[in-house]
Parts: C-alpha cells; structure tokens; sequence
C-alpha cells in the first residue's frame, strides 16, 4: 500500500465536499460500504445548519447501505437527493415526507447513468478499499456495487482504507465495465464461475485526493430465525423445483440460482439446501448472505458469483480466516454484470424475489405500501424477473395479524409485471401462471396463494368484475386498500358499495 497519498481525518475528508455537489458512495447493502467520511459529513451537516448555513449532498450508492451512510446522513438533514436504493427507516421517513428526492432505479442501469450524466457530474467518490497502490489500483473489500464507475466518472476519489479487510481479498473481485453503446461488445460470461475483468480498479493516482484509515466492521444486521410462515414457504419452492425438475423443465444439472435478500430469502434458500430432491447448484446473484456461505459449507452450493458479501460479522471472519477455501468457490462483480440481462437469459437463471403485494393478475409491487410510501425500492428483481428463465415471486398470503391481504384485485403499485411474472408462491401454496388467461391466473392465485380468510372475498370480486379478457372492475379494484385505510382491515370491505 502506497504512503504517497495524504493521509485525512474524517472531518479533513468531510471538508472537501461542499453543499449541493454529488458524492458517490461505495457499497452494496452494508457491505463495502464507507462508514468514517459519511459520520463526518453528517457532523459537517449539522454544525453549517446550526449556524445557519445550507448544507446538503446528492447521494448516490450502488444499493442500500448501513447507519452509517444512510442513517447518519439523515439524521442530520443532509441528503438532497438518493438513488437507486435505501433501506434506513430514517432517510425512509425523509423520502416519504418529501424533504429528500429519490429516484427508484433498476440497479442494473445505474452506471450507465452515472456514464452518461443523466444523475449529473459525479464530484467526489468515497470508496471503501482493502489495499490502494501508488499506480492507483484499488482492491475493495466486500462489495464491488457501481464503485468502478463511480471511480472513473467522479472529479476526485477519497479511499476509506479499512483495515478490517485483509489485502488478501485481492483476486476475489472481477471488475469490468462493459463499453458503451452503440456496438457494445457481448459479456462472454457462460457459467457463473467465468472471469472477464481484473482483480481491482486502475485509476489516475492524481484523481486519489486522501485516504481515511479505519476498521470498522460492516453494519450487516443478523436475519431473523426461519419463522413457521416463512420455512412453509421456503418448501414449497423447493417443492415446486423438485416437481419442475421430475417433469423435465429443469435441467437435470439444474439451473444457476438468483435470490433476493431478507428473512423469507433466506428461508427459500435453506428449504433448498435441506431438499435431497434438488442437486448441487450454482448462483448468479446479487447479494451473497449468511445461508449462502453455509450452502457452500455443505457442499450445496458449488460455486456464487455476487455483487456483494452481505454476512454478518462472525460469518465474513470465517470467510477471510480460510480465504484459500472460498476464493475458488465466489466472486464479486459490478452490479451492472451482476445484473445484466444479457448474461441472465443467457444462463438461464431461477429467479426468486419477494413482493409487497400480488394481484390476481400475476402484477407485483415490490416498493409501496398503499400505492403511496416507499419502503426500499425495485433493486434487482426487475433485472431478473424479466429476463429469467423461471421468475418466482414469494410472500407470506397476509401481513399486520391478518388485517392485510397480500393478494389484491390490483396491486397499489407496479413494479414488475404480469407479463414478467410466472409463478407465486406463499405459505398457503403455488400459482403457476404459465400459459394460462387473465382469468386462470386469477383463480390459480386466488385457490392457491391467498388466505382462506381472503379468498371468499377475492373470489365475490372477481364474479362482481364480470365479463372481459381480464377480471377487473374499476370502481372496486381498490376496495380493499381503501377500506384498510380506513378501517384498519381487509376483511371488513363490503364490495356492494363499491358497486
């Protein structure tokens, strides 16, 4: 590691950055994500505001990040716009109440956005880094997200250089930024295991203004324990792959497996690795969390390839205590080869994300509660359900005790289509929606998927919708969100007055 380059405070760092330019943050959900420059930016936040002095940054990031980041900087006021994703309940909170702007994005077009200026000059990047040499290499820690475009495109780069990663991650990462249109070249990636890039970013050392040493840990929370709703959903995935692959219409070798992240993701994928029935498989994916690397403990899953090593801190020690054991079974690349389209129908990934809400349509909402308050964003699952070769939907059939329905006459918002959109799964069962009318895929997700508390209720709404290629009504189709607004329960809608 180089000793040319200045060495900073937070607060010298924080000092470069002034009001209303853009800084591009690195990370993929906690992970890799800077923590030391984003407090000292909220600390510079608050002592401009309490003079009286504006003072308030465009955030962009490759995905979600930690308290850190997106925390600190809300808190204090800080954040004028946000793309293209965020989990933090208190930007969430700002988001909602209109003090912040944020762009939903699909994260696959992140960097070509940022390539092309239509989120506006990039002036400083802030990178999370293992090692930095004097020619300007940078080898990142447990991400890579849209750092190497952020890297390339911003007036200056500050490099946290957190100790806590060993410089042995070097040779994990496989970083390559496609060209860009027209005439682009294809991404020769056949099997998730396929390298096409190098193993850090090569940057201008003139560009490297400082560098901020810390060892912070990655602000990764714990999952919850596999609940009873979320393990019965979890096996009815694996049973629905089990009887795909009986029928013929999964390969025999399988196929590489995409999964989202959270609780019920993480159920999903345990039920598959306790299912004798589904053979050992590959992952093409986003986020590699806590259940993945235990797959690869067991010898379930042969090889992942990810954006991010999203683990919590016990689990990424054991990782980088046997790195020569993981670094031929994972690789980390941008989120844009992570998420392409091209690569995704190309190997012909199993898709699995969650939803918010369904509708009997087969449409999802993976964003808004009540068509109205965003909770995180789309992140990847468009990238994947519309370009995999089996797209799966999963969400347990009720939330709030019961008083909400996950499965609606029409979602309050749309993020992924029907036409995107193959099956659905909850506790409660699976709708297969492949090859069937607006009608069918109105009774297989009903019968299957929906509460049996809900279902007389979906099912007096579809006979009040009456004729038409597909079963709606528009006085009603909200009936049920309307009356949870006002009411505080689904199940207390009374479709006559909708009529």
């Amino acid at each position: 590691m180089s000793k040319s380059y200045p060495r900073l405070a937070p607060d010298e760092a924080a000092d470069l950055i002034e009001n209303e330019q853009t800084v591009a943050f690195s990370g993929f959900t906690p992970a890799g994500a800077p923590k030391e420059v984003p407090k000292a930016i909220a600390a510079r936040a608050r002592r401009l505001h309490a003079a009286g002095k504006p003072f308030r940054i465009g955030v962009i990031t490759g995905a979600s990040t930690g308290k850190s980041l997106d925390g600190s900087l809300a808190q204090a006021e800080a954040v004028l716009f946000r793309t293209p994703y965020q989990n933090d309940p208190d930007l969430r909170k700002s988001i909602n109440e209109g003090r912040t702007r944020f762009y939903d994005m699909h994260l696959s077009m992140l960097p070509q956005a940022v390539r092309y200026g239509f989120l506006g000059p990039v002036h400083c990047a802030v990178i999370e880094a293992c090692d930095v040499t004097v020619s300007g290499e940078i080898t990142l820690t447990s991400s890579v997200g849209a750092a190497p475009t952020f890297c390339h495109t911003a007036d200056k780069i500050i490099v946290e250089l957190n100790r806590f990663h060993p410089d042995a991650l070097r040779g994990f990462h496989d970083i390559h930024e496609p060209e860009d249109p027209p005439y682009r070249n294809p991404l020769p990636i056949f099997r998730p295991s396929d390298r096409i890039g190098a193993p850090t970013i090569k940057v201008s050392p003139k560009k490297i203004v400082g560098i901020v040493e810390t060892e912070a840990l990655d602000e990764v929370s714990a999952f919850r324990q596999v609940g009873e709703t979320t393990s019965r959903i979890g096996q009815n995935v694996a049973d629905f792959l089990v009887a795909e692959l009986q029928r013929g219409r999964i390969p025999k070798s399988f196929l590489p497996i995409q999964s989202g992240v959270g609780d019920t993701a993480n159920a999903v994928l345990k039920a598959m690795g306790d299912c004798a029935g589904i053979p050992t498989f590959e992952m093409y994916t986003e986020v590699i969390q806590d259940a993945v690397v235990a797959l690869m403990r067991q010898g379930k899953v042969r090889f992942v390839s990810g954006c991010s090593l999203t683990v919590t801190s016990p689990v990424l020690r054991d990782i980088y205590d046997n790195v020569d054991f993981f670094r031929s079974k994972l690789l980390l690349r941008p989120q844009e080869i992570s998420n392409s389209p091209e690569v995704i129908r190309r190997l012909g990934i199993i898709s699995i994300n969650t939803a918010i809400e369904v509708d009997i349509g087969g449409n999802v909402n993976s964003t808004h509660v009540l068509g109205r308050n965003m909770m995180n964003g789309i992140g990847g699952s468009g990238d994947f359900a519309r370009n995999a070769f089996l797209s799966i939907f999963t969400c347990p059939s009720t939330a709030k005790d019961g008083k909400v329905s996950t499965i609606v006459p029409l979602v309050s918002h749309l993020d992924n289509s029907e036409h995107s959109v193959q099956v659905i799964i909850t506790e409660q069962g699976v709708a297969d929606l492949r090859g069937k009318s607006p009608a069918e895929r109105a009774r297989a997700i009903i019968e299957n998927c929906a509460h049996p508390e809900y279902r007389p209720i979906l099912r007096d709404y579809v006979a009040m919708a009456g004729g038409g290629h597909t079963p709606q009504t528009l006085s009603a189709a909200f009936g049920m969100h309307l009356v949870f607004a006002n009411k505080g329960d689904m199940r207390s809608v009374d479709w006559a007055k909708f009529r």
